[in-house]
């Protein structure tokens, strides 16, 4: 998730370091205001998510920061060529870059316990940078130029992901694949894994949700991890995912509200209710463990 600084205070390193102690995976955003290297450091099994411009020589040094951080999973995320029209963010006064306007501070008067543990607290160590974006800090988020530089983004394609490969030896997962002809061709390119997703339905409008398509992937692809997001809330919603074949489901926004509600202790805390659901829910399916849920267990409404 990105920005998750401005939601609690320093967001990134509450959500990684929460993740380590549970022993399962977080990725950081690369729309991240902690640097990546800082992160390593706090929680060394992280993985690191980038958008890449269609342009070898920044792929190449963003890649080679990666490297030099310490990365051993680098998730590429290939569902963002252009920004989405996200109507939702103008009707509720978000923007980027943040510009300081009077509903902000009613915002932060009327909520002390943000204004005064979250923003006051990261003011006090500067304003903050988009620090993961490329191989350089980018800009900071009061900037005019704090929107994401998507120059050349609507070039990527499968050749840089196929150098990317080639260059990356540690694990490489792409994010962002809904179709079974480009799950089929991203593991010919021998990637370790994919995450399918629609970016949580805020980008393309009535695109096809990844639990629709999750079914026919995993029969293309038997032996290729297959994980997923997206609208995940429950621990019946992640039995849902592993039943029809998920690998791994992956959950945001519940555990950013967390944290900014309670920190670390908050995040532990939410991973533990999850955690409670998926093994009450097994039990009540009559089994003992997620290896043994199948297709069987669904049923389809269509």
């Amino acid at each position: 998730m990105g920005i998750v600084a401005l939601s609690t205070y320093q967001g990134d390193l509450v959500l990684a370091t929460s993740a380590s102690r549970a022993n399962i995976p977080y990725i950081l955003s690369g729309v991240s205001l902690t640097p990546l290297e800082t992160v390593m450091k706090a929680a060394p099994n992280s993985w690191f998510q980038v958008y890449l411009p269609g342009d070898q020589k920044r792929i190449d040094a963003l890649v080679s920061r990666c490297q030099r951080a310490g990365v051993r999973t680098l998730v590429v995320t290939v569902d963002i060529p252009v920004p989405g029209n996200r109507e939702n963010n103008v009707r509720s006064g978000f923007s980027m870059p943040l510009r300081p306007n009077l509903r902000l501070a009613w915002d932060g008067v009327t909520r002390p316990a943000w204004l005064f543990n979250t923003l006051l607290r990261t003011l006090k160590d500067g304003v903050p940078h988009f620090e993961n974006a490329y191989a350089e800090r980018g800009t900071p988020v009061i900037s005019s130029n704090a929107v994401r530089d998507f120059s050349n983004r609507d070039h990527l394609n499968w050749e840089h992901i196929s150098r990317i490969r080639a260059a990356w030896k540690g694990t490489l997962i792409l994010k962002g694949i809904l179709n079974v002809n480009d799950a089929v061709r991203s593991n010919r390119i021998g990637v370790d894994g994919i995450i399918l997703s629609n970016h949580g339905g805020r980008q393309l409008d009535g695109a096809v949700s990844p639990l629709k398509v999750l079914p026919n992937i995993v029969t293309a692809l038997p032996d290729l991890p297959v994980m997923i997001d997206g609208g995940f809330r429950r621990g019946s919603d992640v039995l849902k995912a592993l039943g029809l074949g998920a690998r791994f489901v992956f959950i945001g926004r519940p555990f950013n509200y967390a944290a900014a509600v309670a920190g670390c202790a908050g995040v532990l805390h939410a991973i533990d209710l999850l955690r409670s659901e998926i093994d009450r829910n097994l039990a009540m399916l009559g089994v003992t463990s997620v290896k043994d849920l199948s297709p069987d267990f669904l049923t389809s409404t269509d």
